[in-house]
């Protein structure tokens, strides 16, 4: 089920405080200066050149290293399949609005093919001086057949002919077969070859299969792990393919294409069905880029590859010096023990709230909770939807589901829930990108358990992260709610850092109900108590917000604003930020990835510092502190500061009010700023360098394992106990399982006696 919103209805959101002079007001002179502002694209690969950067420390233990770099790999896929094959399609075509930076979209592929040139150097010359000679000291080598004894190598040649070569399909090309269709990120061998009666030179193609496994295992005398490269396995034989020919070169290739999903939802009268229908489509997406391995390929046979991809040989091609895709070979180290070459093992800790008390709603009608992930396990957020979808009392549940995962115990917690006649309703995001195929299957699978599944508003992303359970207790209903910066899936919250909010607070839970009967009816309510919700007034609230810091910085008040986000594009809040910091306000920001704001310019941001964190785990948290003249108020969100999140998806901003949670967010704000290890400081020009540490070196996200840690034990001594324990609830769903039976049996009883 699709439901439009129509974007221009009127609703009153809560009111950022009180603000001196209307917003508008409050933004420079100069406005929309395009010096003012840093382009979006080049400002991404400066983020991937942090990531790089991690890949290249030596203080980064090595596994990681090569974590690292297969994510620096990783994330220029989907740069470019997304970002730069939009402006791509812009080529040629009459694209009035410039970005605020001025460029067009050929002035920006043309720098980033340059840049992302240079960063590929520089991945290759990380692999080939650092990264694997460091491997093979560990024992871990990555060879050629050519480079294995003749017993090993006879072993790998028989391999090739039984489990190999019968899928393997050998493409020439010539008038009669035209340059076949390649897949999207799939590896492949060019062929240059001659036939025996003709001199001009001729090609083939082979499609490496996706299906088999990239790394073939090996022995190798003294390699602890061998492995050869299956295109590699597969090159050694094209000769058998290709037997009426003269073989003159073979070289693997890789091709990026363009992969974001085009839906006309008005047109599309089953959304799930269109976009399962795109999904097939967008494989064969125009191509933006390729990627040329190791090999002896030849000019020619490059232009010919080039012309039938219809690409540019001077910005779309990288040549590489290794292998291709790096992150393929985070299989080297799969299930290798050896800690030394890891980060030290932590397991996330139950809150301490959680640890007290088994029943999670009377912990949570004591308190508000906060967690913070990964420090804070994620388990007690899955462990509360088990509880919900067990127990007699509770009456309905109602998710939004953006990114859940593969094996999601939380979708198979709701339909249980509707198995046991609950209300249940899901809203999945199908168009949550990279994670399409995956929504739909859990789509189909909750619908067929009787849940109500929608599939969110016309034209808009629900990009919120919401939870409510509606309870029968003594006094009445009661509405239990958990609102998070992140996606509800448990395995990216052990790898991805975002803080969540519990609560029972009235006015929280009627507004988390509007929302939800927006998401699944058709208006939204006249007034929100506590909720900001995009595209319903959270960019004016944010504007509100900065322009009320401004006033209060004019009347000689405390003003100033601390944020902490992924990106920081949207031109009206960067003007506002810019005017902010020339009326007096002191401005933080942390923003880990894309940030379009120069800082540090003398009178425009000379209040305003930019820090970006890379780290073991991936900031995600969207945390929002403004002073408001000694009153300050904090906010947490599922919304970057950007303009699709304010205007083309349903986000949450929601005020932390209780004092104790309150003071918890401002710990985690204080230890991130405090960090000297693993931060980086934005210059006005947009090159970012690695903070100078002065004092105590502390290193934030290590910091809040330790208190993590800290915390798990004093709750345990507290109760008399020596051991430490990692988690008081069951910690498998069969454990799980027994205990919701034993607890439903408990209330039976209880329910007969009385």
């Amino acid at each position: 089920m699709t439901i439009t919103l129509n974007h221009t209805d009127s609703v009153e959101s809560p009111s950022p405080g009180p603000v001196s002079a209307p917003p508008s007001l409050l933004v420079p002179l100069d406005a929309g200066d395009p010096t003012h502002y840093l382009n979006r694209e080049l400002s991404w690969l400066e983020f991937n050149s942090r990531v790089l950067a991690e890949a290249e420390s030596t203080e980064v233990p090595l596994f990681e290293r090569l974590k690292f770099l297969g994510i620096f790999s990783s994330n220029l896929d989907e740069f470019f399949m997304v970002r730069v094959a939009g402006l791509k399609a812009q080529q040629g075509g009459k694209v009035a609005d410039l970005p605020p930076d001025g460029m067009t979209a050929d002035e920006q592929i043309l720098a980033i093919s340059r840049r992302a040139h240079e960063l590929f150097d520089r991945a290759y010359r990380l692999w080939n001086t650092d990264l694997y000679p460091a491997l093979r000291r560990a024992g871990i080598v990555l060879v050629k057949p050519d480079e294995l004894d003749p017993v090993e190598r006879a072993a790998l040649d028989q391999r090739f002919r039984t489990d190999i070569f019968p899928v393997l399909t050998p493409l020439a090309i010539d008038p009669g077969h035209p340059f076949p269709h390649l897949r999207n990120k799939n590896i492949n061998l060019g062929i240059m070859l001659t036939r025996e009666t003709e001199t001009e030179a001729g090609f083939g193609v082979i499609q490496v299969p996706a299906m088999l496994n990239r790394l073939i295992p090996v022995r190798v005398d003294g390699a602890e792990r061998a492995f050869v490269l299956l295109e590699d396995v597969i090159a050694r034989h094209v000769g058998e393919f290709f037997q009426t020919t003269r073989i003159r070169g073979t070289y693997p290739f890789r091709v990026m294409r363009n992969w974001d999903l085009e839906i006309d939802e008005e047109e599309g009268e089953d959304l799930l069905q269109t976009i399962q229908a795109e999904l097939r489509r967008r494989d064969r997406g125009n191509a933006v880029r390729v990627e040329i391995g190791m090999g002896n390929a030849l000019d020619n046979s490059v232009v010919r590859l080039c012309r039938a991809l219809h690409l540019d040989p001077s910005e779309d091609v990288y040549r590489v010096n290794g292998p291709l895709y790096f992150a393929d070979l985070l299989s080297m180290i799969e299930g290798d023990p050896r800690r030394e070459h890891k980060d030290e093992r932590f397991t996330p800790q139950v809150a301490q709230p959680f640890r007290e008390q088994e029943d999670l709603f009377a912990v949570i009608r004591e308190r508000d909770v906060v967690l913070h992930h990964p420090f804070d396990s994620f388990e007690s957020v899955v462990e509360l939807i088990n509880q919900a979808a067990d127990d007699p009392d509770v009456l309905a549940i109602k998710q939004t589901l953006y990114r859940t995962g593969g094996d999601s115990p939380i979708v198979r917690a709701l339909a249980r829930a509707a198995e046991n006649g609950k209300q249940v309703a899901a809203i999945v995001e199908l168009k949550a990108r990279f994670d399409e195929a995956s929504n739909i299957r859990w789509a189909r699978w909750l619908e067929q358990s009787g849940a109500q599944v929608i599939y969110g508003l016309l034209g808009l992303k629900t990009h919120a992260k919401a939870l409510l359970v509606v309870r029968r207790e003594k006094d009445g209903l009661r509405r239990y709610v958990h609102l998070s910066t992140g996606n509800y899936n448990p395995s990216t919250a052990r790898l991805y850092t975002d803080v969540g909010l519990f609560t029972v607070n009235p006015e929280i839970g009627e507004d988390v109900t509007a929302l939800f009967n927006l998401l699944t009816g058709y208006s939204a309510p006249s007034k929100w108590n506590r909720l900001v919700v995009a595209p319903l007034g959270l960019h004016e609230a944010v504007l509100g917000l900065i322009a009320r810091e401004a006033a209060h910085a004019k009347a000689g008040k405390k003003a100033r604003i601390h944020a902490q986000m992924n990106a920081l594009v949207d031109v009206d809040v960067i003007d506002a930020l810019y005017a902010a910091s020339e009326a007096g306000v002191e401005i933080d920001l942390r923003i880990r990835g894309i940030c379009c704001l120069r800082p540090g310019i003398p009178g425009l941001s000379s209040r305003i510092r930019v820090h970006a964190l890379i780290d073991r785990y991936l900031e995600h948290a969207r945390i929002m502190r403004f002073e408001n003249g000694g009153e300050s108020e904090i906010y947490i969100s599922s919304a970057d500061w950007m303009p699709r999140n304010f205007h083309r998806r349903v986000e949450v901003m929601t005020p932390i009010l209780d004092p104790r949670t309150k003071g918890r967010i401002e710990k985690i704000l204080e230890t991130h700023s405090a960090d000297t290890q693993k931060t980086w400081v934005l210059h006005q020009d947009g090159h970012y360098d690695r903070i100078a540490a002065d004092g105590v070196p502390l290193r934030c996200q290590l910091r809040f394992i330790e208190q993590a840690k800290e915390r798990a034990k004093k709750t345990d001594h507290s109760r008399g106990s020596s051991t430490f324990h990692v988690l008081d609830v069951p910690a498998t769903e069969e454990e799980r399982k027994i205990r919701r039976v034993k607890e439903r049996q408990k209330k039976k009883q209880q329910n007969e006696l009385g």
